[in-house]
């Protein structure tokens, strides 16, 4: 009968990385089983999202088309079926082989944790091989690779299999096939190296989502189109395409063409590494001192430990390092970082948005616009302070602290801070994307609410004429009533989040501390080490009790920021030609030869129109709404493409002009004043109907002022001209008020 001993082979903790000429089998069985877990944890809590939401309606009554390929996929799934199950076949080698001698518990928890891992990653592929599919069906165009997640758990497995080989030389273990057990391991060793690099191989190519053919797509779309079922982007999940959306956010965080700010990101990061050091340094420096004290130790020491860790805890601050001297400096210097990349977004969108065609702002609600582009700058900046200073910190301060329990108290601790750490983020992150459709529910009944209200209260004169004021506001009753209902399903959730992590974290630090306690009652553990365990499990605790309030703001700032993205998509309609040139103007000839326009509705606004208006001539434009009258000056300024036909300035067809050269070039000869005409006056000011205060009055010299504004009075006599502006500001900053005198001269 074989019975399970001591964690490692010798007595003790894991005890030192490298012995014997190698890694100690203990501390890489120790540590590797429980990063791949912690990797297959992480992929599986993110994937758990996507697949709720990737369901698409009638997905069976669909045609599948080229599915993906079959044999490779096959292979792929046995060889994960079989990462699976080895390290339960390699246990079951352990044991009979073993010859009653006790088997080291870490080799029990090693097959658990690989076998956990291995079955995280077969789900995985699964899963992504289902939803290639049934995107393949509704013909939506997918990215033949896998997640990163999946891809990180093979390549940590593969890169494992060949650290081995570091410890070739090393008596414990079993390169040297001495005896019958290590002659197993070495076999189970050389199964899994294969498996393990197959895997690697094939989730690089992942054939399980390529289809057969890339042809047979090319001409499905019309069949497709009546029987697909494509849902909108408010349906998807919040997470697809993450790592597409991790490298755009990572392009807005280093401060292109500023050598000093990007410095600053480097400092910025050192003392986020920093942080990370003192979160370890402040428990450590708590224990000495109660060992300190315990043994009474000398006053010199004690005084020394006791001012090196108040000197820590100034810089780490409150326990989290939210109010410390680092991180306050780090906040400090960040400032100017995030102007940076706001002002940065501010102006991408913005000039963006001048760019887009006349037709495009014509169908958009401005105010819509600009809600989307304040939100998609305040989500760039939201997501970079959250993502780095907050959600990687936490999880590095959580790796951090297994890797330390394992190494410096046993790996049982650390195996309870890892289990009690994934749990607790697996049931924030499930919990909290559960309760969002409560708070979802509860936001449209509370706008429902209001548009009562606002209703009844528009109509106030027609609620009195039938007496119907009773009747109102038992409405208005029943619909407080309903959104009380989803509020409280809303708290009551939140309260069942928070008492769900109260509970998680009471289980780990309840047996956390009687496993402590019981070593120091064995004289293996201080107690200093039994208050440096409370000390830093509390530590780690407490940035996650904002985890959920984290995921949630990440989720928003992701969907803000998708509709920044898709905002930033929007294709100009109207573009330069390659090799467009500037306008040359002479004198002002206009000609439209034959041309043709519809807007997008299809029907012709402008049939075959000629016309052309000499330098100096007056041309009136007659005509019911809706004739083309504006239409016709629209084109003039290309806000629009022709359909066909050609429009000339001066015999040059405005198609081959660059935009901005042609619409600033003789608004700059007009601001100039001293080669403005008159002529050119009135062929620009029918066309702007408003001028801009710092363009009127930037370029006006005192020496050309008089001439400027005698061309333009008499320019304004003759024109139906509307001024938007009060007053102008000259080039010897004094300020000139316009009159209406001036304009009826």
């Amino acid at each position: 009968m074989v019975t399970v001993g001591n964690y490692c082979e010798a007595e003790g903790p894991v005890g030192p990385a490298w012995m014997q000429d190698g890694l100690s089998p203990c501390f890489f069985f120790t540590l590797v089983p429980s990063t791949r877990m912690a990797l297959g944890t992480l992929a599986l809590v993110l994937a758990l999202p996507c697949r709720r939401r990737e369901r698409p309606a009638g997905a069976d009554s669909l045609s599948w088309g080229a599915g993906p390929r079959i044999s490779p996929y096959v292979l792929q799934l046995l060889l994960a079926t079989l990462q699976a199950a080895l390290p339960l076949a390699g246990l079951a080698g352990r044991v009979g082989t073993a010859r009653g001698a006790p088997l080291p518990s870490y080799l029990l928890l090693a097959s658990v944790l690989e076998s956990l891992a291995g079955a995280c990653g077969l789900w995985l592929l699964v899963v992504e091989r289902s939803q290639a599919r049934q995107r393949l069906a509704m013909g939506i165009w997918i990215k033949f690779r896998h997640s990163p997640g999946l891809l990180l758990l093979w390549t940590v497995a593969f890169a494992a299999e060949n650290l081995a080989l570091v410890s070739w030389n090393s008596p414990q273990w079993w390169w040297a096939r001495a005896d019958l057990g290590q002659q197993v391991q070495f076999s189970l060793w050389v199964l899994r190296y294969v498996v393990s690099g197959g895997l690697f191989v094939l989730g690089l190519w992942a054939p399980g989502l390529r289809p057969q053919s890339y042809t047979l797509r090319v001409h499905e779309e019309d069949q497709d189109v009546e029987r697909s079922q494509v849902r909108s982007a408010a349906q998807q999940s919040t997470w697809r395409d993450f790592g597409r959306k991790l490298r755009l956010l990572s392009g807005y965080l280093w401060p292109r063409g500023s050598p000093a700010l990007q410095l600053v990101v480097l400092i910025c990061l050192g003392l986020m590494g920093l942080e990370r050091a003192l979160n370890v340094l402040v428990p450590i420096f708590y224990r000495n001192i109660v060992n300190l004290l315990t043994e009474k130790a000398p006053w010199n020491s004690l005084a020394w430990t006791v001012t090196s860790y108040v000197f820590l805890k100034f810089l780490q601050g409150g326990g989290t390092g939210s109010t410390g001297f680092v991180s306050n400096l780090r906040t400090f210097l960040w400032i100017r970082v995030q102007q940076f990349t706001s002002r940065r977004v501010e102006l991408l969108i913005f000039s963006h948005l001048h760019e887009l065609s006349l037709r495009w702002h014509l169908g958009r609600r401005t105010g819509e616009v600009l809600r989307i582009a304040d939100r998609g700058t305040s989500s760039v900046t939201g997501l970079l302070s959250y993502l780095v200073f907050n959600v990687i910190p936490t999880l590095a301060d959580i790796i951090i602290g297994i890797i330390y329990f394992s190494m410096f108290f046993n790996a049982w601790f650390g195996l309870i801070v890892f289990l009690c750490m994934s749990l607790y983020l697996t049931l924030t992150i499930v919990v909290t994307e559960w309760r969002t459709k409560f708070r979802r529910a509860m936001n449209t009944q509370e706008n429902a609410t209001r548009a009562r209200a606002v209703d009844s209260l528009l109509n106030f004169e027609t609620v009195k004429y039938y007496n119907a004021e009773s009747y109102e506001v038992e409405r208005y009753r029943e619909a407080i009533i309903k959104y009380q209902g989803l509020e409280w399903k809303s708290s009551a959730s939140l309260v069942l989040l928070n008492q769900t992590q109260n509970l998680v974290i009471g289980l780990g630090l309840l047996a956390g501390s009687l496993l402590c306690a019981y070593f120091v009652s064995e004289q293996k553990l201080q107690v200093g080490d039994y208050v440096l365990f409370g000390t830093y499990i509390i530590q780690l605790y407490m940035p996650l009790n904002w985890f959920g309030t984290y995921y949630r703001m990440i989720q928003t700032n992701f969907i803000d920021m998708e509709n920044m993205f898709d905002l930033l998509k929007e294709e100009t309609e109207v573009k330069d030609l390659p090799g467009a040139g500037p306008l040359r103007f002479q004198k002002g000839r206009i000609e439209f030869e034959n041309v043709h326009f519809s807007y997008a509705d299809g029907r012709e606004t402008l049939q075959d129109v000629s016309f052309t208006v000499m330098p100096g001539q007056t041309l009136a434009l007659v005509g019911p709404s809706g004739a083309g009258k504006s239409t016709i000056l629209r084109l003039l300024f290309r806000f629009y493409d022709i359909s066909s036909g050609c429009i000339r300035i001066d015999g040059q067809d405005i198609s081959q002009v660059g935009l901005l050269w042609r619409r600033l070039s003789p608004v700059k000869d007009l601001y100039g004043a001293i080669k403005a005409t008159k002529g050119r006056a009135q062929w620009l000011m029918p066309i702007i109907p408003a001028l801009w205060e710092a363009e009127a009055g930037g370029s006006l010299e005192p020496s050309s002022s008089r001439p400027a504004w005698a061309t333009w009075q008499n320019t304004l006599s003759t024109k139906n001209t509307k001024i938007y502006f009060g007053r102008l500001r000259w080039a010897d900053h004094k300020v000139r008020r316009l009159t209406p005198s001036w304009l009826t001269q």
